[in-house]
């Protein structure tokens, strides 16, 4: 299976973007889904995780009560709603998958990666 991030954008702070992670040659349905960013300079940092059955959410004390994890497995995709963003929300951000049933917040739990589609936060 192959992952690919979309939707990212130039949004104005305290806008709103919603990523997408879609699978493709495969189904995510039986994965845990995990999002990460990126920004210049930085490493890569952990955002959420979303459980295989959609039930549970983990989050970073920076975006949670501001981002919104969902997966709708008919269609192969996980969404990452961003509400509220702030220009230090400004990154790439990469969705991942895992076999796991664990909500890591490392990039080393993951055995699979998208490409990242790029967020930037205008003040």
């Amino acid at each position: 299976v192959q992952l690919q991030a979309s939707g990212g954008g130039l949004v104005q702070a305290e806008g709103s973007l919603r990523l997408s992670c879609a699978a493709t040659g495969g189904t995510l349905s039986g994965y845990t889904v995990g999002w990460f960013r990126q920004a210049p300079g930085r490493e890569r940092e952990f955002v959420g995780v979303l459980s295989m059955n959609g039930v549970t959410a983990v989050y970073s004390d920076s975006v949670r009560g501001r981002f919104t994890l969902t997966r709708d497995d008919a269609k192969n995709t996980v969404y990452l709603q961003m509400n509220s963003l702030k220009p230090g929300d400004t990154a790439t951000y990469f969705c991942a998958s895992t076999y796991r049933n664990s909500a890591s917040r490392s990039t080393s739990g993951y055995e699979t990666w998208g490409q990242g589609t790029q967020v930037t936060v205008s003040s």
